[in-house]
């Protein structure tokens, strides 16, 4: 290790020639309070910024053990200083000239979720943030001084003001692990009390606009209904009392624009623990459920579609269904058996994204067009009897068909936001036609999974396997784009980042082990279990970019790659 006075030496020696010598800095440097490892110098200006690293002593940092003790507490601690150290770099940053990227300074932006993160990893030796810094130029020429100012004035006022313990608001930070820890505990009772999601009184739901994430401030605050209101004993707020929804059929009724898709969104988001001041912050949902629609277009590789398409004009398959080009009923039925392999016991669906054709048939139709001239056996027969044999359970948004009344264990009318408990009158309006439909096919539920991804899947380019991320929507490996625009429960484009990186380890690890695709998305997330999510990713010094996603949305990615092999 340098000290830190042969950085500013060297920074003199290059100051003025050519950009390619910024790489001389690499390495690691003694600034007595931490130590600085500039890990990956960018080729130009204009390049991915470089990679960073502060490691501060435990012996200086002194955060108190007991905060980071359990996994979910070490999530929010980090959670919350990598938001502090966010924050901070806009207030301690300096103005630095330059061309291309000169002077950026970024390190992960947190959503309203709170998310697992290779951003600053924190344990009882040390403390250490991983960020990017944009090294300044003019034209291709270094710029040195300039560098100089972030590395000898806003990192150590970083340090100083995100990294030591005496120096943060340590309020905040331990109420930050308090919040989580009734998250959990609620999280963690759910299946215990028989059920999939809980809203809690005082919860605001509705956010600003269709494209924040933030609560709508002037919005109406949801209380439950008294037929569906529970109790948790949390550890440090007591008792929260809210909504519980449980185990089977629910279905969500009410006018256009009085709050249906807002309460099945909430539910979406609530698999995540949120931060305080969101609104949804109580709002607690079984984290392996999954948001289901129908997805026009997409690809479909040898996944076992019978159980609601079969007996196709054409003859094809549908037990190892095949298609570049997926209708939005083969989509949906495709989506919703790859996410019973994906382990989900809780499916959310709203009406106005699913496929008509998929959903239901109703009584006229079935009159008109025969069964056996009618390849698909709609959804609302099958929901129920999933949930019988399954034990997966389904949270429906309905705004025109009553018929899902028969098949319903709960419905809730949202009207104008207020939540109402209306099972009674719908069962007295059901005609039970839909449960006879389903007693007289005596449909038993048999699904194996047997796929396997094969070696070659993630193939080596010239340069070995390229992985690039563009917002929430697209992982591209080697140029080949997976679309994950309908997959709605990806909340941070770091997510997507781990995902490549999981697809590239699998193919580096797992591919000759025999192990059915679930076996082996479990194996790995195992061992990041084990070993932290870090270790996927093998880079000088570890990504600083990596936000750990769901085995549902892992195994989801893997089936919209157009070159999946099994």
């Amino acid at each position: 290790m340098k000290n830190s006075q042969i950085l500013k030496k060297d920074l003199d020696r290059i100051d003025g020639k050519s950009y390619r010598l910024y790489k001389d800095l690499e390495g690691e440097y003694d600034f007595q309070d931490y130590k600085l490892s500039i890990d990956h110098v960018q080729g130009d200006p204009f390049a991915s910024p470089s990679r960073v690293r502060v490691i501060v002593d435990q012996r200086m940092a002194k955060f108190p053990k007991e905060l980071f003790d359990k996994k979910h507490k070490n999530i929010a601690v980090v959670d919350y200083l990598t938001r502090e150290f966010y924050f901070n770099i806009n207030k301690y940053g300096e103005r630095v000239f330059g061309s291309g990227k000169s002077g950026l300074i970024f390190i992960s932006k947190c959503p309203q979720e709170i998310l697992e993160r290779t951003s600053i990893i924190i344990d009882e030796e040390k403390i250490e943030a991983r960020f990017y810094v944009g090294f300044p130029a003019r034209g291709r020429s270094v710029l040195s001084k300039e560098l100089e100012k972030i590395l000898y004035n806003v990192i150590p006022n970083l340090v100083e003001r995100t990294l030591i313990y005496k120096n943060i608001n340590s309020k905040a930070l331990i109420n930050r692990v308090k919040l989580v820890e009734d998250q959990e505990y609620i999280r963690g009772e759910l299946d215990k009390r028989g059920l999939v999601a809980f809203v809690a009184n005082g919860s605001m739901l509705p956010r600003e606009s269709g494209i924040s994430t933030k609560p709508l401030k002037s919005g109406k605050a949801f209380i439950s209904p008294k037929e569906l209101e529970v109790e948790f004993n949390t550890m440090t707020r007591g008792a929260i009392k809210g909504m519980g929804i449980k185990k089977g059929v629910t279905i969500i009724v009410g006018g256009g624009y009085h709050g249906k898709s807002t309460l099945l969104k909430a539910l979406e988001s609530g698999v995540y623990n949120h931060i305080e001041d969101d609104g949804r912050e109580f709002v607690i949902t079984d984290g392996s459920a999954l948001k289901v629609r129908a997805e026009d277009g997409r690809v479909i590789t040898k996944t076992d579609i019978s159980l609601f398409i079969n007996n196709l004009p054409n003859g094809k398959d549908t037990v190892e269904f095949y298609t570049d080009n997926a209708s939005g009923s083969t989509s949906q039925a495709a989506n919703i058996i790859e996410g019973i392999e994906s382990g989900a016991k809780v499916f959310l669906i709203d009406e106005d994204t699913s496929a008509t054709n998929f959903m239901m048939r109703d009584e006229l139709m079935q009159k008109l067009v025969s069964k056996d001239k009618e390849p698909i056996t709609p959804f609302i027969e099958i929901v129920k009897p999933l949930y019988e044999q399954k034990d997966i359970s389904t949270i429906l948004v309905v705004g025109s068909s009553g018929d899902f009344f028969d098949i319903a264990d709960s419905v809730i009318q949202l009207d104008n936001y207020e939540a109402i408990d209306v099972t009674k009158q719908a069962k007295e309006l059901s005609k039970g036609n839909i449960v006879k439909r389903i007693n007289d096919r005596d449909l038993k539920i048999n699904i194996s999974f047997n796929r396997k991804v094969k070696k070659g899947t993630i193939s080596e380019g010239p340069k070995g396997v390229k992985i690039k991320t563009i917002g929430l929507d697209t992982i591209s490996i080697n140029r080949d784009d997976i679309n994950l625009r309908y997959i709605e429960q990806i909340v941070d484009n770091e997510q997507l980042n781990a995902i490549g990186s999981i697809m590239k380890y699998a193919e580096n690890k797992y591919m000759n082990k025999n192990l059915s695709f679930e076996a082996m998305i479990d194996n790995i997330i195992s061992d990041i279990d084990k070993t932290g999510l870090m270790s996927i990713e093998k880079i000088k010094g570890g990504s600083g970019s990596l936000a750990m996603p769901r085995k549902q949305e892992v195994m989801a990615s893997y089936n919209r790659y157009r070159k999946l092999k099994l």
